[in-house]
């Protein structure tokens, strides 16, 4: 009996002697099982001399009904033998984590899309001061401190500025910022925009003063920067120098 190489020809060949009631002795088995062997999955063929072998032993002494019990034997061999397919389940798997992943490609580009729009606080060297015109009443000066955005992109400021008194000399006068029980609002600016914060000191001297000192510029300190500018600001600061800031607001006045 010539050798069967290949798996293939082995499962049609045992197709044909099943289909024609044809038995398997132990010899033909064996010459068979070293066939297998040889093939290139060795498992199938090792299960499948053990069928053949179940169908020669049940089709020896039983006559007849062992050749059937042989077939179906023989045939529950070829079935069990079957190997499933490679492709069951990877497909659906490998979608799943593809599309898991083109999600979370999505949502990545929009975050960043939506950070890269989304203004930056505005820094000191983006801005221009100016304290503007004063508003007397009763001893009190009231005016506006601006800032100006003059970067070339949009920015916010957010809350109160620092505040800082000097004198004609170039030293720094005693100044006591206070700030006012408001609540502070993000302000956006564009280009060329305005934000400022009303400031409130008194000219009258209170306490031990006499007199009160003249101050001739003004430090600023823009919310949240460590940068400061400087204006020109002559005014007399009594009361220890106190000045009430209220926070950033839109606009350039009052």
């Amino acid at each position: 009996m010539r050798a069967i190489t290949s798996t293939a020809g082995v499962a049609a060949a045992a197709a044909i002697l099943l289909s024609t009631g044809y038995a398997l002795s132990t010899r033909d088995a064996l010459s068979t099982g070293d066939a297998l062997s040889d093939a290139a999955h060795p498992a199938v063929g090792a299960s499948a001399v053990g069928a053949s072998a179940v169908g020669a032993s049940a089709a020896g002494p039983g006559g007849g009904s062992g050749e059937s019990t042989g077939r179906a034997a023989g045939a529950a061999g070829m079935v069990s033998t079957a190997p499933a397919p490679a492709f069951s389940s990877a497909p659906a798997h490998g979608t799943v984590r593809a599309a898991s992943a083109s999600t979370n490609s999505t949502n990545s580009t929009a975050s960043t899309a939506s950070s890269a729009k989304e203004p930056a606080r505005c820094r000191t060297t983006g801005l221009r001061a100016r304290v503007g015109r004063q508003d007397a009443g009763a001893g009190n000066r009231y005016a506006p401190l601006v800032l100006t955005n003059t970067s070339g992109g949009t920015c916010w400021v957010y809350g109160f500025t620092g505040l800082v008194l000097i004198d004609g000399r170039g030293d720094v006068l005693r100044t006591r910022t206070r700030r006012e029980s408001v609540t502070p609002h993000r302000v956006t600016l564009r280009p060329g925009a305005s934000a400022h914060a009303r400031l409130h000191w008194t000219v009258v001297p209170s306490g031990h003063e006499t007199r009160c000192p003249a101050s001739a510029r003004l430090m600023i300190i823009p919310p949240d920067e460590v940068a400061h500018l400087e204006v020109p600001f002559s005014a007399t600061v009594c009361d220890d120098g106190r000045i009430d800031a209220r926070p950033m607001a839109p606009g350039a006045g009052l």
